[in-house]
């Protein structure tokens, strides 16, 4: 029986691939790094730090510093947030429902907290989320578990407790390694065949009472 949600963000709650593309083909190439959609496609998954320290490894410039073009293109998407930032559609339904089954509710991104906190008030809700973990939190960003396991400790649940809900598969594999058990909703076509979801949906809309029944839970 579950007591908690766990929600990832970026794809999840809102539709933000395009933001985080065009932030990294702005900043990192004023340094030189042209990347194009295919290229911005292999950092879609990693956290800011992974990012700056991949396209350096890349083609290394000698100035900014990490930090200083990491921080660029946080500021870059938090920009295109304030002016874009739209919830994808079920996210306000699935909230009612964790609220009306009692659930406690937590966000676990790969972002870091600053922005996750920004799309959580662009959206208007904020008051929804009782925890919110960050890539700021954890050494180690998605696939690795750290993220969920801190949600759930933080929440004061026990991972087998929570339901995780993801659109990516470096996030399944996060929340199936933390003990969680997952609905998948890809934003774009993912291969979930190595670690297989609970529950594939074509959106948060999708999911129902029927799917609560299939899972176990009592509705």
């Amino acid at each position: 029986m579950f007591r908690a949600a766990i929600f990832d963000m970026d794809g999840t709650l809102v539709d933000s691939e395009e933001h985080w593309r065009v932030a990294e083909q702005e900043v990192f190439g004023s340094v030189g790094v042209e990347i194009t959609h295919e290229m911005a496609a292999v950092t879609a998954t990693m956290t800011t730090r992974q990012v700056a320290e991949h396209w350096y490894s890349v083609r290394p410039w000698p100035e900014p510093s990490l930090p200083q073009m990491e921080a660029a293109v946080v500021a870059r998407v938090a920009e295109q947030m304030r002016e874009h930032c739209r919830a994808l559609p079920g996210v306000i339904g699935v909230l009612d429902r964790c609220a009306a089954l009692g659930w406690r509710v937590a966000l676990a991104s790969n972002s870091p907290g600053a922005l996750c906190h920004l799309v959580l008030r662009q959206l208007g809700i904020a008051s929804r989320f009782e925890v919110v973990v960050s890539a700021d939190d954890v050494e180690q960003g998605k696939p690795d578990p750290a993220i969920y396991l801190l949600a759930a400790r933080r929440l004061g649940v026990s991972p087998a407790e929570c339901l995780a809900f993801e659109d990516s598969l470096t996030g399944v594999r996060a929340a199936h390694a933390a003990g969680m058990r997952v609905v998948a909703v890809p934003s774009s076509p993912q291969d979930f065949s190595q670690v297989r979801p609970c529950l594939t949906l074509g959106g948060l809309h999708e999911f129902g009472d029927e799917h609560l029944a299939g899972l176990g839970h009592p509705v």
